[in-house]
């Protein structure tokens, strides 16, 4: 019996370490005043990507895409993952909350979207790969729907 009163406490210290470990919940909705360097909506919308729709842009950000965004979009982009449940189908812009602009997919991929997707500005460090994200995930659209390729 000792044994298992000794384990107590080290779980309740394994559990409590645990804890700090987890990331804080981080809105997307407005910057803090701690010098947050989150993009507003209204600045979003106005963002033009330096990086161009090409098939080589598409090509690079699925490779990121498939590393970061398949455990909750899918590798189809349709969010249909079991353990996720409000994750947003990628392949449906017309339901989209956080917008559909370039500017806007970009944002939501560089500062998280929502109370459940994370922002990935720091875990891609070049903001070239964050565009050739936002150009992956645009190319998984109804083709209606898509820009055109540039040359």
């Amino acid at each position: 019996m000792p044994r298992r009163t000794f384990l107590w406490p080290i779980a309740l210290l394994l559990v409590g370490a645990l804890s700090l470990l987890a990331p804080p919940s981080n809105s997307v909705t407005a910057a803090d005043d701690d010098g947050d360097d989150r993009i507003a909506l209204e600045d979003a919308k106005k963002l033009k990507s330096p990086v161009p729709y090409t098939k080589e842009s598409i090509a690079r950000g699925k490779v990121l895409y498939r590393r970061d965004c398949t455990e909750c979009h899918g590798a189809d982009g349709k969010s249909q993952v079991d353990v996720i449940a409000n994750a947003t189908d990628l392949t449906d812009p017309e339901y989209w909350a956080s917008g559909i602009s370039e500017g806007e997919v970009y944002r939501s991929i560089r500062d998280g979207a929502g109370d459940a997707m994370p922002p990935f500005k720091d875990k891609v460090s070049k903001h070239e790969d964050l565009w050739d994200m936002t150009n992956y995930v645009r190319s998984l659209w109804p083709e209606s729907a898509r820009p055109k390729l540039a040359e």
